[in-house]
């Protein structure tokens, strides 16, 4: 635990994942926020003006009068920035504030395929945050970028962790009901997602992450490189009409056939790693297996573990792959903002600030 509280700043803090943020710093323990950025047209207002609060939860006290700033060097002091920008803009805005001095944790993709930059999920690769040292080496910085994968690739790939840590896997074909939220706001119009499924999310490339991500999350550090885990998937996404939660439904083919309870167990029993395991926001359990044969839901199971637990269920044989399952996580906390900010928690405990 750090002897005071780290200067932080959260940039899109105005859209739906940078709420998210606020939101989840609100009295974290170890990060202060300090700054509130986002597009000029909102910059020099307060953030209750400027945002259109679309959580759950109320907006935070600490962040209401709060001036907000442009996403800018010049403007913005702090160690962490926790960045919700949109992919071309963080493109261009992420390295200024690495070379600045500051850790970036991105929930953009604009970085996630580098290959100096880590894409973390620290639950189950919390060595490839050591990464960043070639990292600062290669780029001649002093700060980093540090990134989380696409919000649909993160519960997945948590369950297969545990089922390749146990049996290996092979092959992999997942099929992802999407929430609304992963959007953001105002996301779908009302005419296109009511009494549908939108069968190709629109944000593009969305089916291509979920079939590369997981592999280099899966992969080896191995000296100053990623190496690939060897798994082949084939991904079908979909935008379905539920608020928050991702389902995936998978079929696995492992390295050696196995009894559902068995896979059940290796899930269940799974654990972070240890770097990983006792920071503020370490989910608790990692994975919770339902067997109710009508679980996961996304109503009521995407809250498990204040929002950072996997859920898995439905877990059965598959008679082509052999295993077969659900998998849920909260693609706005989860898949998001809480992971950015995991991320963050995992550089302090390494002491890569």
């Amino acid at each position: 635990m750090p002897l005071s509280q780290i200067p932080v700043a959260v940039l899109g803090a105005t859209g739906s994942v940078g709420q998210r943020f606020v939101s989840l710093l609100d009295n974290h323990p170890w990060f202060k926020v300090v700054a509130l950025a986002a597009s000029d047209r909102s910059a020099g207002q307060k953030y209750s003006q400027a945002a259109r609060w679309v959580l759950d939860d109320p907006m935070p006290a600490y962040a209401r009068d709060m001036l907000v700033v442009p996403a800018s060097t010049d403007c913005i002091d702090a160690k962490i920035i926790f960045s919700a920008l949109h992919t071309e803009i963080a493109n261009e805005v992420e390295p200024q504030f690495a070379q600045a001095g500051a850790a970036v944790c991105s929930n953009a993709s604009s970085y996630r395929r580098g290959i100096d930059v880590p894409l973390l999920l620290p639950e189950i690769n919390a060595d490839h945050v050591q990464l960043v040292k070639h990292q600062r080496a290669s780029r001649g910085w002093s700060g980093c970028i540090v990134t989380n994968p696409n919000c649909t690739s993160t519960g997945l790939t948590i369950a297969l962790k545990a089922l390749d840590n146990a049996f290996g896997v092979k092959q992999v074909i997942a099929v992802s009901l999407q929430a609304l939220s992963g959007a953001g706001y105002p996301g779908v119009p009302s005419l296109d997602i009511m009494d549908n499924i939108i069968p190709n999310v629109a944000n593009g490339g969305e089916e291509e992450k979920v079939e590369w991500e997981p592999r280099k999350m899966l992969g080896t550090l191995n000296e100053n490189k990623i190496e690939m885990a060897d798994i082949t998937f084939s991904a079908h996404t979909n935008r379905v009409a539920v608020i928050d939660g991702h389902t995936v439904c998978a079929s696995v083919k492992l390295e050696e056939a196995v009894e559902p309870e068995a896979a059940i167990q290796a899930l269940r029993e799974f654990t972070s790693h240890h770097s990983a395991r006792d920071l503020p926001s370490s989910p608790r359990p990692v994975i919770e297996v339902r067997e109710e044969a009508d679980r996961p839901q996304p109503r009521l199971d995407r809250l498990a573990g204040k929002g950072m637990t996997t859920v898995v269920g439905r877990v059965r044989r598959d008679p082509i792959l052999g295993l077969k399952f659900v998998v849920l996580s909260h693609n706005t906390i989860r898949g998001a903002a809480g992971a950015s900010i995991y991320n963050a928690e995992l550089l302090v405990n390494e002491g890569l600030l």
